[in-house]
């Protein structure tokens, strides 16, 4: 436990002095209107540099409520800085800031208990490598940033935590809540269900095991459609949290996209594209997805074999939670959304070389540094 929250006080010391410092090694971009938004609130910029892009979004539907197209931003994060702001004196941001922060650092927590439970104990000492890992990598400072990371991430590692535990009224609340915080948290259904398998050396079968565990179940679903009534009785489109994605100009399809089509596109940027900003972005977008993904597919190779159920179930919704967003048509988003993959960092953990695992950390160290300070000074990069 030291070792956590000595590492959490340390990950946010070296994201706060980079952003304090990022104006002296590279201009502000500044062709955003967020610097005029953010102004409002009053903080120095290497403060309130973490809520530029989306999380202004965030912000402004919990000061103002849902205006046209805000709905692709689901409810429960602006909920809660609603709900946290009169302690924080109606500033918005900060209590943003101390609910993504907060609810990682509980998320790291819950997430080391897990990783006790379901890491053999001969191997107990990798989960050092894979909270490192996790720290570590290039964009975990949106963990800590006005987006809901932080909070995804509490509600995710507590659905594990605990249908390990065999709580499934725990598994079940924190299932709502994550489908109310993003769309993604709907496949939490996946490991729940997959609790409920029962393998023998004959057969694979789903015995569920009451009432509880089928409420558990459908859990993620409640949420999703809560939200989908909620839009529905304020819109009358069900689905604005989809068909409003494309007001974004972020090149998201409402059209489903296979992803060979995705990577042909990305392949043809690196091809043809003009070495700037822009070029970067993608290539970090198409290098984060083909490492996770070759990584995550490799590793539910042998968790086949295993028949581990508790890795399996993590295994099958880190794939979910990479593939779901590449279905829009674009890898857009994929480095932050990526930290969710939690199945990815703990197959780093586990590698048998010592060398390679400080390798690794050092590289997702350097690049941790250069994507805070490219974000903090407006340049967009996950």
């Amino acid at each position: 436990m030291r070792f956590l929250f000595g590492s959490f006080f340390v990950w946010k010391i070296i994201d706060f002095f980079t952003a304090f410092h990022a104006a002296l090694w590279l201009p502000y971009l500044g062709h955003f209107s967020h610097p005029i938004t953010l102004a409002q609130y009053n903080l120095p910029h290497w403060i309130k540099g973490f809520a530029q892009f989306d999380g202004i979004f965030y912000l402004r539907i919990a000061q103002n409520g849902y205006s046209q197209f805000e709905q692709a931003f689901f409810p429960l994060y602006p909920a809660l800085i609603k709900a946290l702001s009169p302690i924080t004196g109606g500033n918005y941001l900060i209590a943003s800031l101390l609910i993504a922060n907060a609810s990682f650092l509980v998320g790291l927590v819950v997430f080391r208990k897990y990783l006790l439970a379901v890491i053999p104990p001969r191997q107990g000492k990798n989960i050092y490598f894979i909270l490192s890992f996790l720290l570590l990598f290039p964009t975990s400072f949106f963990f800590g940033a006005s987006y809901t990371e932080g909070l995804f991430f509490l509600m995710v590692v507590s659905v594990f935590y605990f249908l390990y535990k065999k709580n499934y009224w725990l598994v079940a609340l924190f299932a709502v809540l994550a489908s109310l915080t993003r769309f993604v948290g709907v496949f939490l259904f996946i490991p729940i269900l997959i609790n409920e398998l029962r393998i023998t050396n004959y057969e694979l079968r789903i015995k569920i095991g009451g009432a509880k565990n089928l409420i558990s179940i459908f859990a993620p679903f409640i949420g999703l459609a809560a939200y989908m009534f909620y839009l529905w009785q304020g819109t009358g489109n069900a689905f604005a949290f989809f068909t409003s994605q494309t007001a974004f100009g972020a090149g998201r399809s409402t059209q489903l996209v296979l992803l060979p089509q995705v990577l042909y596109r990305y392949l043809k940027i690196l091809v043809t594209a003009q070495w700037d900003i822009a070029y970067f972005v993608a290539l970090l977008e198409l290098t984060t997805f083909l490492f996770v993904f070759t990584v995550l597919a490799y590793q539910l190779r042998q968790i086949l074999r295993s028949k581990n159920k508790n890795l399996l179930g993590l295994s099958l919704f880190s794939l979910c939670n990479l593939l779901i967003p590449t279905l829009t048509g674009t890898l857009l988003s994929v480095p932050r959304f990526s930290l969710l993959s939690l199945s990815f960092f703990v197959y780093l953990g586990l590698l048998k070389s010592t060398k390679l695992k400080i390798l690794l950390c050092i590289i997702f160290a350097v690049l941790h540094v250069a994507l805070v300070t490219l974000f903090i000074q407006g340049y967009f990069v996950s």
